[in-house]
């Protein structure tokens, strides 16, 4: 489960929808969390590329910066020139990669 800025972030983050078919159009969630990216995101009409949000909408509180930048350079320092197509190591889909520096 993760840790929110407030109940109503957690709420979103970690409902586990039991409409069929992807999260994404699941007309329950409003906010993706992607660990991998250290991201939140507000869904947008099934789409799955949620528009990036950087304050959470309920309390305000500043959501941590992006990691995608730091995701694709780390592999690409790894060898990994095309990672969504390429075998990458299991804690790169995952906060695991990143949690590890702090």
């Amino acid at each position: 489960m993760r840790s929110s800025c407030c109940d109503m972030m957690a709420c979103q983050v970690n409902h586990v929808c039991n409409q069929p078919g992807s999260a994404c159009s699941c007309p329950e969630i409003l906010i993706r969390y992607v660990s991998r990216f250290d991201e939140y995101g507000i869904v947008r009409g099934g789409e799955d590329d949620p528009l990036m949000i950087y304050y959470c909408p309920w309390c305000g509180a500043k959501l941590p910066d992006s990691k995608r930048e730091l995701w694709f350079d780390t592999l690409k320092d790894l060898g990994f020139s095309d990672p969504f197509r390429q075998a990458i190591p299991e804690d790169f889909q995952t906060n695991k990669w990143f949690s590890r520096r702090r």
